[in-house]
């Protein structure tokens, strides 16, 4: 009976083990597996009509005819433990979509179960259909049909707007415009989410703000810094806000300084300090020791408030493909 005990108790002690090993190489398995490419358009989750589908087919053909931009369109039920990033490359890399060289190809990726989806694009097309521009379609032509249960017109809608940035036509997927007309100074955002959109802009404005600051406070070199910063205020806020309040915000920036330069410079502390500059090389305003870097004629200045100061630098760097994500 002891030994029988003995047994009974080694076997159940390897079936567990069995059991163990089996989870645990299990779940990577769960990932989902590329289909195969049989078409413009993969309806693996069976969520479009055919009518739908030929449609697709009929549209990315011709775009493809037209101008070499691959496009294709996948549905699959759920992705498993996969991030609908991670998935959509898998499946790019996979079908090599776009031609070599080019890198002219687009994925469409919509996961009914799991709510997600997805634009890749190849890096040949990133100036074209850039980040800004897939996450605006997901989130106006996509998002809500989905909201609705109409994945037809969601996916043929989405398909029609990317073909339409890729040809640049104008107002694909434009913003809806908000209750009364207004939108909120964050809303108008050029497709960040708000947290993040909130965080970039700080980050933006306090630094082009304080060289601004420092442009206009600086005696001398402070008109170099307003043509210098010319192009930051143009170009910066644009991904933040949107092309209409950056434009306001820009013809702020060109009227607003040049009148704060000036009405600065007749005021006696202000002249103060550019004697002292000329002078000396230093000046001292409301605290911060202002340098002109060596000498007069310098083109240079410094701001010090008795510590060191941070720097400001930006570097090159490349996407092996971008896109948007989105959710519903």
């Amino acid at each position: 009976m002891v030994m029988r005990g003995a047994r009974v108790s080694a076997l159940a002690q390897r079936v567990s083990a069995i059991a163990l090993c089996a989870l645990v190489f299990a779940a990577p398995a769960y990932a989902a597996d590329v289909p195969l490419l049989s078409g413009r358009v993969v309806d693996n989750a069976e969520i479009l009509k055919p009518a739908t589908r030929d449609r697709i087919a009929a549209a990315l053909k011709a775009q493809e005819d037209a101008t070499g931009n691959q496009i294709a369109v996948l549905t699959v039920p759920t992705i498993g433990g996969d991030s609908v990033e991670e998935y959509a490359t898998k499946v790019f890399e996979s079908w090599k979509l776009g031609k070599k060289g080019k890198d002219d190809g687009v994925l469409v990726v919509v996961v009914p179960n799991d709510r997600k989806m997805r634009i890749e694009v190849g890096y040949g097309l990133e100036g074209t259909l850039t980040d800004v521009a897939a996450a605006r379609i997901i989130r106006n032509a996509m998002t809500p049909q989905f909201k609705a249960g109409d994945y037809d017109k969601g996916v043929e809608d989405g398909v029609t707007a990317i073909i339409a940035t890729l040809q640049g036509k104008a107002g694909v997927a434009a913003e809806p415009a908000a209750a009364g007309g207004a939108k909120s100074f964050f809303e108008s955002g050029a497709g960040i989410p708000f947290p993040m959109n909130l965080l970039v802009g700080a980050f933006v404005f306090g630094i082009i703000g304080l060289f601004t600051f420092i442009g206009i406070m600086t005696p001398g070199v402070g008109w170099f810094l307003y043509a210098f910063l010319i192009p930051f205020w143009a170009m910066f806020p644009l991904f933040i806000i949107g092309a209409k309040p950056t434009i306001v915000l820009l013809a702020v920036y060109l009227i607003g300084y040049p009148i704060a330069k000036v009405m600065l410079g007749r005021q006696p502390w202000y002249q103060k300090a550019a004697a002292d500059l000329k002078k000396t090389g230093t000046a001292n305003i409301g605290g911060f020791i202002v340098s002109s870097g060596g000498g007069s004629g310098s083109s240079s200045s410094s701001w010090s408030s008795g510590s060191s100061g941070g720097g400001f630098s930006g570097g090159g760097g490349s996407s092996d493909g971008g896109g948007a994500s989105g959710s519903w």
